[in-house]
């Protein structure tokens, strides 16, 4: 049987989008060059987010967001045919080659789904930097991966579980552990 703790509610979860947020703005020095794109499924509605507080950040919303996307790397997994989840549709409505891209997903683990990502998004353009931003840094890179912007560093076993819910998918935001049997 599985124990779930909390470790994030959603006061937590949106300072710590504010926090990224306006750590984008200031190490990039504005966010006249960024473009924000989620890695499907939870990185999008992050990205979004993201993209809205920047562009409240940079300009007080007079002209909205910055440019967002999302990507979908199905194909791009190194255990594609250990899955059968449909490919979806990659939404990049703003040419990347020369911006700077800030990845988002929710929870960094082993760093694969990224290269996967990096790999999908150099198919759209060559951007002239990626930067990785995550809602939750759990440990146990498998790759030489390591985000720019995280909400939270959350050190964990290997066989737990991190549960990020999003209110635009879940109906309320949270960040869960589960412990023990989770099937």
């Amino acid at each position: 049987m599985a124990t779930v703790q909390s470790v994030m509610n959603a006061d937590e979860v949106r300072r710590a989008l504010s926090r990224i947020a306006h750590e984008i703005v200031e190490r990039n020095k504005g966010a006249s060059n960024v473009v924000v794109v989620g890695i499907l499924r939870r990185g999008a509605p992050l990205a979004a987010r993201l993209g809205t507080l920047i562009g409240r950040i940079e300009d007080a919303g007079v002209s909205g967001a910055v440019p967002v996307g999302d990507l979908d790397i199905a194909l791009y997994r190194d255990d594609y045919a250990l899955r059968t989840a449909p490919a979806r549709t990659t939404h990049l409505l703003h040419e990347i080659t020369g911006k700077t891209v800030v990845l988002v997903d929710d929870v960094l683990f082993t760093g694969r789904t990224v290269r996967a990502a990096i790999t999908a998004l150099l198919e759209y353009g060559r951007p002239a930097s990626v930067q990785l931003a995550v809602l939750v840094d759990r440990g146990h890179r498998e790759l030489p991966i390591r985000a720019d912007y995280v909400g939270k560093n959350l050190p964990t076993a290997f066989s737990e579980r991190v549960n990020v819910h999003l209110s635009e998918m879940d109906g309320e935001d949270a960040v869960t552990i589960a412990k023990g049997d989770t099937e």
